[in-house]
């Protein structure tokens, strides 16, 4: 994984006072290297191999069958793991983006002990754990809301629109505002969705003892919301800024500490398909740019 750039926290941001505070280095985050799980498509449980019948639904893969593996993980090199969202998701949701019930992990993945076992497991490897985590929208229930815990009102999503290709460069608001696939839009200048995603993040680094956040579609949430979120977490945040505009990109470095390089991936992907080696250089030159020191 590539980072455009992490800032240095201010000295005197405190510090949490659980076990998390030993590992709450932003910038030692530069030397991990991050191992990605689909946690439904990785490991069962039991270690069974069998092929999954349907990738439409879930597939078996547990928090479980991640920490039977871990040694496995750390002896290809890896120091640090990132996966899949923890909530409770809506039908078929294996791959946790749609979040359903804010109060509860997604039982297909396994219990809140069997959570805090994998992360235990990491910190005795001397491993760190990153989650993915989403502020921006729920699972695809259209405008039915009846289902989604706490935000069960339509009052707490931004009125019905839709992204369209058109806007990802020329439409800031309706990024912020309207649906990313169908997916209601949470709002999160409405207190109580604000106040409630603010202390369910600090929650969840706490209660499960994380290292890292990767915070899934940053460019669809308004900055001065991560900047609350970054805060609340008081770990190292990562953002998905779909993108290879490093002039955007840069925007979200401060609101969260650091972003996915996505300029190198496909400048990089592309050099395997043809086009110019040249352009990577024009990429790398333009990340110097917005590397700190």
């Amino acid at each position: 994984f590539f980072f455009l750039m992490i800032r240095r926290p201010p000295r005197s941001t405190p510090k949490p006072s659980s076990a998390a505070s030993d590992v709450y280095k932003r910038q030692e985050w530069r030397s991990k290297s991050i191992y990605q799980i689909l946690t439904d498509r990785f490991a069962q449980t039991n270690g069974g191999t069998e092929p999954c019948k349907d990738f439409h639904k879930y597939c078996g893969g547990t928090w479980k069958g991640i920490t039977k593996n871990l040694d496995y993980i750390q002896g290809m090199g890896f120091d640090a793991i990132w996966i899949s969202p923890v909530v409770d998701n809506t039908p078929e949701g294996y791959h946790g983006y749609w979040a359903r019930d804010w109060f509860k992990v997604n039982e297909y993945f396994g219990t809140p002990e069997e959570l805090k076992e994998l992360v235990s497991e990491c910190h005795k490897r001397k491993m760190w754990i990153m989650v993915d985590v989403i502020a921006n929208h729920v699972g695809p229930v259209h405008l039915n809301y009846t289902t989604i815990k706490p935000f069960n009102d339509s009052s707490h999503y931004h009125d019905y629109c839709i992204i369209y290709d058109p806007d990802w460069e020329h439409n800031q608001t309706r990024v912020e505002n309207c649906r990313l696939a169908n997916l209601p839009d949470l709002k999160q200048e409405n207190p109580f969705v604000k106040d409630f995603l603010l202390k369910w993040i600090k929650d969840l680094v706490n209660d499960y003892d994380l290292d890292g956040l990767r915070v899934d579609t940053t460019p669809l949430v308004p900055k001065w919301f991560w900047q609350e979120y970054k805060k609340a977490a008081n770990v190292f945040t990562l953002g998905e800024v779909f993108s290879t505009r490093f002039e955007y990109i840069k925007g979200y470095i401060g609101p969260l500490d650091s972003v996915l390089n996505y300029p190198w991936f496909f400048a990089l992907r592309n050099s395997f398909k043809g086009s110019s080696f040249w352009d990577i250089w024009d990429v790398y030159n333009s990340c110097l740019l917005y590397t700190s020191p």
